[in-house]
């Protein structure tokens, strides 16, 4: 428990070094739905004719309506809200991570170790599967995450009822990644004594979320599903495929350290249980992602995203090297820990600065973003009627200086589908699939696009504003411009 101020002191730099290293960007990728769906809790008359694009997937979620409730109970301003919830996720994850290093290990150097280890390598990508341990922005990942690793603890403990209460409270916050949390516990809490009872109930946690995942495949559904690389193993590369088998083959290692110290010492003991029982879910976690994801008449399943049990595998394989690194190298030698750290965090950093490269690193609330495609949004949130229809190029997340910010997230209006990530939500909910393929096809050509291909966007689907990079279509009026975009009126 956190009854020591001065673990609380650490914990509380640690999560501010965090932040730091990876940055803070509100309405980033995933964010541009999720920042959607709390601002449309907050205002319901946000986004008359696209909320679909986000609503129908959350409708099984808590995550949107526990953040929208909380700015409604606070009155705090929403910038500031997810602010503070983005530091508070940070840091219950770390808090989580340092509860588990101390029953792994004993001196307490070690402990800090592994925790400083996962603050510094939170944006470390999770092969082939497009995740990293956290991202820049509040996702309910990070808080359900953090519940995983309580109940990893509770597990340990043995309190088991404990741990099924703090699993249960993580499935409305992240129905696809919390089946991974409950499966390790189940192997980690595994009596040999009842190996077909437990076996059962770890199938039994993966078909908890799959209720929706019997709607047939569409052609429409087939084209989204494309645009995901991830969901097609047989498309990794050898790099990723090794990012799959090393880490399983690390921990294994690691399980033989622990075994090789003294068996008295209960922190190895409970390591070398940990690491093995995480070698064993992951070997089941694979065979099922291999049978769900291979074979075509299954094909459905490819979007449950089984390869992300890879993220808990990551995240206590970071964990468990930090501690071993300061049992086996880094001992309490101040010099050491600065030349592993100091880099590590640089490079950290630098490689942040470069994936975002035209926003500023903390896009903290009131502070100027730096990025024009971000600047041109908040003027459309402040200027333009809440009913207005925008459309602007499909690809727009990955044009120069827009570092995939999300339009309906930051400028709070309706806008014709994308081909970045609205693909996402219709591999999630096939039947928006036919919208989808309409509105992109009635876009295609964009780059191309004169007044007349407005004006027929106006006519189709009501399009009455455009988002334009500079220099703007002929024609247009423009009340807003700057350095790379302009906000146009459909007349």
């Amino acid at each position: 428990m956190l009854t020591n101020m001065k673990n609380m002191a650490r914990l509380l730099g640690l999560t501010a070094l965090a932040m730091l290293v990876q940055g803070y960007h509100p309405g980033l990728e995933d964010d541009a739905y999720y920042l959607a769906a709390i601002k449309n809790n907050l205002n319901p008359a946000l986004f008359p004719h696209d909320a679909d694009f986000f609503r129908v997937l959350f409708q099984a979620t808590a995550f949107d309506k526990l953040i929208a409730l909380s700015i409604r109970w606070t009155h705090i301003p929403l910038a500031w809200g997810l602010f503070f919830w983005q530091c508070a996720a940070i840091f219950l994850m770390l808090w989580g991570c340092f509860r588990i290093a101390r029953r792994c290990f004993e001196q307490e150097y070690e402990q800090w170790a592994a925790v400083a280890m996962v603050a510094v390598l939170l944006t470390l990508p999770v092969a082939g599967t497009g995740l990293t341990l956290s991202d820049q922005h509040l996702h309910p990942r990070a808080l359900a995450t953090a519940l995983i690793l309580a109940a990893i603890v509770a597990v340990i403990d043995g309190k088991r009822v404990l741990a099924g209460v703090l699993l249960l409270a993580a499935f409305p916050l992240h129905l696809n990644m919390t089946p991974f949390g409950v499966s390790y516990c189940v192997f980690l809490a595994w009596n040999p004594k009842k190996i077909e009872q437990q076996h059962t109930a770890v199938l039994a946690t993966l078909l908890i979320p799959l209720g929706w995942m019997f709607e047939p495949a569409t052609d429409a559904w087939r084209q989204a599903e494309a645009t995901r690389d991830f969901y097609f193993l047989a498309r990794w590369h050898w790099y990723e495929w090794l990012g799959v088998v090393g880490p399983l083959a690390l921990l294994w290692w690691f399980r033989a350290l622990a075994l090789g110290r003294r068996s008295t010492v209960m922190g190895s003991t409970v390591m070398a249980r940990m690491a093995e029982r995480m070698v064993y879910f992951g070997v089941f976690q694979l065979a099922v992602a291999l049978i769900l994801m291979l074979p075509p008449p299954l094909e459905r399943f490819r979007s449950l995203e089984p390869m992300r049990f890879l993220h808990l595998v990551y995240l206590l394989f970071v964990l468990l090297s930090g501690g071993l690194l300061a049992r086996y190298l880094l001992k309490q030698h101040l010099l050491r820990w600065l030349l592993l750290f100091v880099p590590l965090s640089a490079g950290m950093f630098y490689a942040q600065r470069q994936l975002y490269p035209g926003t500023v690193h903390l896009e903290l609330p009131g502070r100027p973003s730096g990025n024009d495609w971000v600047e041109a949004f908040r003027w459309i949130s402040q200027n333009t009627p809440v009913n207005s229809q925008f459309a602007l190029d499909p690809q727009y997340m990955e044009m120069q200086g827009e570092d995939y910010h999300g339009f309906r997230a930051l400028a709070e209006r309706s806008v014709l589908a994308d081909a970045l990530k609205d693909p996402c939500i219709v591999v999630r909910v096939p039947s928006l699939g036919p919208r989808w393929l309409r509105e992109m096809g009635a876009q295609r050509g964009w780059r191309d696009f004169q007044k007349p291909d407005f004006q027929r966007l106006k006519s189709q689907f009501g399009v009455d504003w455009v988002v334009l990079t500079n220099p703007p279509v002929a024609g247009m009026t423009c009340p807003y411009s700057n350095r790379r975009v302009s906000v146009c009126r459909v007349e």
